[in-house]
């Protein structure tokens, strides 16, 4: 609705005046979703730039998330394996559990930023964000289902039907749009208000004690080749030789890529509320931080493939680091988390 401005002196000019004595607004577009990338981030690798941000695509893309129909018998949701108090991590089960209680291979990942990434899953077997669902949504193990079959399911939900039609003009329901929302909703699961960021941001709240100054400064020295910038994830795949599984028998990369020097290569994790997120690597082995640094230091198998940095000049494997060193690094670690994040009730 056009909204106008009258300009009126006195009662008697109200009625003399004309059509000419307004001025139009330009209307407002309430729908459009302003969002600015934190300032300590790098640069968005989605662009929206064909999925500009508005409110009911995020709604929509939310319904879709928590919605179990998304799965074969509905009982799985996206949600179901990405909990928002843990930082959409999968409640400390080593390895994610979809239809029928079947077991996956790999531990769910966390879902944040993902604006600022370009490949997903350990394998990185996706590099499109808007294609990401796919890939559990179709794996027999997780949620076993198809996408006509999803869109039979919502086109009898009055609400989704008109959700559709309001976020993307969409009065068919189609997997575009479906793809297009659960991605919006996704990019927008950002987590960037950890006592770390506003300790690199200089705003109130970001004063780090010694002990997390230390353990921040080590981490520096140690562990930021990988984990890097404030994603705390360069996204490459790395072997950080890791024992092999007999069980598992997971291959890593190569089997995406099919090249050999990808065998046992995992997608480095980023490390935001990763306090949170236990247990920890691809298939989830181990349960605490304290576990994750005793291998670093004392379990590192050597390989063919074994990333370089881990190969020692001594002729050894793993990083050097005292047992007062990991608490140092734990500790800081625990500056990561974004309380304002898992307790967002919006997401």
């Amino acid at each position: 609705m056009k909204k106008f401005i009258f300009s009126l002196v006195g009662v008697f000019l109200l009625i003399g005046c004309s059509s000419d004595n307004y001025e139009e607004l330009p209307e407002v577009d309430n729908d459009v979703l302003h969002w600015e990338k934190p300032s300590n981030f790098p640069a968005l690798k989605y662009t929206f730039k064909n999925n500009e941000l508005r409110h009911s695509r995020f709604e929509l893309g939310k319904k879709l998330f928590y919605d179990e129909r998304l799965s074969e018998d509905n009982t799985i949701s996206c949600a179901s394996c990405h909990i928002r108090e843990l930082a959409f991590s999968d409640a400390g089960k080593a390895l994610s559990i979809g239809i029928d209680g079947l077991v996956g291979k790999r531990n769910a990942p966390a879902i944040q930023n993902m604006a600022f990434f370009e490949e997903y899953f350990y394998d990185g077997a996706s590099n499109n964000l808007e294609m990401v669902p796919i890939v559990p949504i179709h794996n027999e193990v997780e949620m076993r289902e198809t996408l006509p079959t999803i869109l039979q399911k919502l086109r009898l939900d009055s609400e989704y039907i008109a959700m559709f039609a309001k976020a993307y003009n969409d009065t068919k329901m189609t997997s575009t749009s479906m793809m297009k929302a659960l991605a919006q909703y996704m990019t927008l699961l950002v987590s960037s208000n950890s006592k770390y960021d506003k300790y690199v941001r200089k705003e109130v709240g970001g004063s780090l004690t010694a002990l997390e100054e230390k353990g921040l400064s080590l981490f520096r020295e140690n562990c930021a080749s990988c984990h890097s910038t404030d994603l705390f994830s360069d996204s490459s795949f790395r072997n950080n030789g890791l024992p092999w599984d007999p069980i598992l028998q997971d291959q890593g990369r190569i089997d995406v890529s099919g090249e050999p020097e990808d065998i046992r290569k995992f997608k480095v994790s980023a490390l935001r509320n990763v306090v949170l997120t236990a247990p920890y690597m691809h298939d989830g082995r181990f349960k605490t931080l304290e576990e994750v640094l005793n291998f670093y230091v004392n379990g590192v198998e050597d390989s063919e493939t074994l990333d370089p940095l881990l190969k020692r000049n001594d002729g050894k494997v793993g990083v050097v680091l005292s047992k007062e060193e990991q608490k140092a690094i734990i500790a800081f670690l625990h500056t990561l988390t974004d309380y304002e994040f898992i307790n967002n009730l919006k997401l």
